[in-house]
């Protein structure tokens, strides 16, 4: 599939020109980037204006234009058009061009910043599950830190960083293509944000894909334990999958005794942290990092067959990629912004202590990766109760095992947008469309991106073979 080379201006309301893309980004070689102004508060439209940077791969002067969203929030999506775009079946990438962008907050769209968080975590970290109070107050201390240095570096930012601003930007993209719809796929967090935009602008929606679906009728608080059994579960599928290549890595032949083995060596890495900076909290990053995906369940089987064998080079080494980027601000910014968090630490502490006997491994994880909302100070923003009778019918598809956003949300999502059509596949890796290698579920998203046309009923599609 050959690509048009972005030049020039695109006419319309808003011009645009695309150059190369900001010196930093994420962007692939060969993605040209145009930077559009949109409101910093959509009230007052004439007021302040901040940034959005936007990427384009594909023709210019293709019939259709495909806004894309990878997730997060706060991830940036500059680098995600060209991948998309080159994913596409060829006759779907003659139809359309597939434009992505930074959101509000992030990256080359005026970031917010939490100044420097590296500094206030230490490696090894203090284990996510409390063994004492003053384990527990060590990590209340650095969450509140970290929101107090997001605050002082973006006080004035904050409370505009929602999902319902980031959708509001989203039509201002749609008006500077000079499209009457907007078509739209969105994985992950993306689906919160397509499904927001059209509750809010529902007669400008076009075609609209939302892929590994976040639970529309939960606050992002009450969605962690949601996640919480689903990531548990999703783990002992992993177990189970070591245990069934016993040969090879030799971690036991059952999921149970994988499951102790992998016990153990979280104990030892507490006693005596692997090159003196990799505890119990390091190795339940790198466990937490793959289960959103099984293509990379391997490398972790044999990073800790390796480090129990006396080698922890692999150990180490994934440990680190994971472990010193310090917290994202964008991510925290949307999160906290959203949805209205409990202000109180004994309702955090209470919840999940209730929540970890059926998930030991994540609850506590997850509670202290959002943490600092519980300090926050930004003033939250006015949910957007997602669905109206004016939605035009969407296309959800989703993994029945998805840990990151479990089934249920996806069956909610499907009961709030009236005549939609839910695509469920077996396995539970997180975004189907394009990237899971699954004929079944691109023939259903590339059909609906080329004809308009839902299937006739919710369906299913095989697994993905697990590797």
């Amino acid at each position: 599939m050959a690509e048009a080379t972005p030049a020039g201006t695109v006419t319309g309301p808003a011009a645009l020109h695309w150059s190369t893309c900001p010196a930093g980004s994420d962007a692939p070689r060969g993605t040209y980037c145009s930077t559009i102004k949109v409101p910093l508060d959509h009230t007052k439209p004439k007021g302040r204006q901040i940034n959005l940077t936007l990427s384009i791969a594909g023709a210019l002067d293709a019939p259709r234009t495909l806004v894309v969203n990878p997730g997060g929030p706060g991830q940036s999506g500059i680098g995600t058009a060209k991948l998309v775009w080159s994913s596409l079946p060829e006759d779907v990438g003659a139809q359309y061009n597939v434009v992505s962008f930074d959101p509000r907050g992030v990256g080359a769209s005026t970031p917010v910043s939490c100044g420097d968080t590296k500094k206030l975590i230490k490696h090894p970290a203090v284990p996510y599950t409390p063994a004492t109070e003053a384990q527990e107050q060590a990590r209340r201390t650095v969450a509140g830190k970290i929101a107090e240095q997001c605050q002082a570096n973006s006080k004035d930012l904050l409370p505009y960083i929602t999902t319902a601003n980031a959708a509001r930007d989203m039509d201002r993209i749609r008006t500077a293509f000079h499209q009457d719809k907007l078509d739209y796929l969105g994985y992950s967090y993306g689906t919160k944000l397509g499904a927001t935009y059209a509750t809010l602008f529902p007669s400008h929606t076009g075609r609209m894909i939302l892929d590994s679906v976040v639970d529309p009728t939960v606050t992002t608080y009450a969605s962690q334990y949601e996640q919480d059994p689903a990531l548990q579960h999703r783990a002992e599928q992993f177990f189970a999958w070591v245990a069934k290549k016993d040969s090879t890595y030799h971690l036991g032949t059952s999921a149970a005794k994988v499951s102790a083995a992998w016990n153990t060596v979280r104990k030892q890495l507490d006693a005596h942290p692997a090159g003196g900076r990799a505890g119990s909290a390091e190795l339940d990053d790198l466990l937490a990092s793959v289960m959103y995906l099984d293509i990379q369940w391997g490398d972790v089987a044999k990073a800790v067959s390796d480090y129990r064998r006396g080698d922890a080079r692999d150990l180490l080494g994934a440990t680190d990629q994971l472990a010193f980027g310090g917290v994202d601000p964008a991510q925290l910014a949307y999160n906290c912004v959203d949805d209205a968090w409990p202000r109180d630490w004994a309702t955090l502490h209470k919840e999940t202590a209730a929540a970890a006997p059926k998930s030991p491994l994540f609850a506590w994880l997850n509670t202290w990766y959002s943490a600092p909302c519980a300090f926050w100070k930004a003033p939250t923003a006015p949910p957007v109760k997602i669905g109206a009778a004016k939605v035009p019918p969407i296309l959800l598809l989703q993994a029945k095992d998805d840990p990151a956003t479990p089934l249920v949300g996806a069956q909610h999502m499907r009961q709030v947008l009236a005549g939609s059509r839910l695509v469920v596949a077996g396995g539970g890796n997180h975004g189907q469309y394009l990237f899971d290698n699954n004929p079944c579920m691109d023939k259903h998203g590339s059909h609906y991106l080329l004809t308009g046309h839902l299937p006739t009923a919710d369906t299913t599609c095989p697994a993905t073979p697990a590797p």
